[in-house]
């Protein structure tokens, strides 16, 4: 494979990454509220982000397999692995490292939630918030292309998106069924005893 095919492909690998990432976690973040766009059923909408999520996975991979052995950069599989240890960008790559790795640990134990149990799995899955901005500047601080329009307009349409997301759940609140049927509960429980 010649050095040319590989930095094209790093570089597309990451930002399809990227993308991907953003969709799961905006995804993920709409689905809190019980969020379904019209006419799809739940199982389908959580379906397609698991689906996100391990595409995303597939990219990381081919993004970290082309950037370990694009001879340009001599990364090797230690840089790939452990946080900040390469000679060659070492903050912007240990960045990245950590992002797969938080990702890494989401998507595993999404595949085994029955073995840690949902408390262990939503405690785990929050590391895809943190993940996400992670991934974004690692992408923003490296690359020769980082500071390319084209690359800087999919960092800003990445932004928009997650951030649109985080504000929709706010600005709409919880739609947890339990919470509601709690709240329901007590209101009448309190009622009843006269407060």
């Amino acid at each position: 494979m010649n050095d040319t095919l590989l930095w094209y492909t790093t570089r597309g690998a990451g930002a399809v990454t990227l993308l991907l990432l953003t969709a799961s976690v905006a995804l993920g973040v709409l689905t809190t509220r019980r969020w379904s766009p019209s006419g799809w059923p739940r199982f389908l909408v959580a379906g397609l982000h698991r689906n996100l999520a391990l595409l995303t996975l597939v990219f990381l991979g081919l993004h970290i397999l082309t950037a370990v052995v694009d001879p340009f950069t001599h990364l090797g599989w230690t840089a790939a692995v452990i946080p900040f240890a390469s000679s060659y960008r070492p903050v912007w790559l240990g960045l990245g490292t950590i992002a797969a790795e938080l990702l890494l640990a989401v998507v595993v134990t999404s595949l085994l939630r029955g073995v840690f149990g949902y408390a262990a799995w939503r405690a785990i899955h929050w590391l895809a918030y943190l993940s996400w901005p992670v991934a974004l500047v690692h992408g923003l601080g490296t690359g020769t292309d980082s500071g390319s329009t084209w690359l800087r307009v999919i960092d800003a349409v990445c932004a928009a998106a997650v951030l649109t997301a985080f504000g929709a759940r706010l600005l709409l609140g919880s739609r947890d069924p339990l919470g509601s049927a709690r709240t329901s509960f007590r209101t009448a429980a309190e009622r009843q005893l006269g407060r």
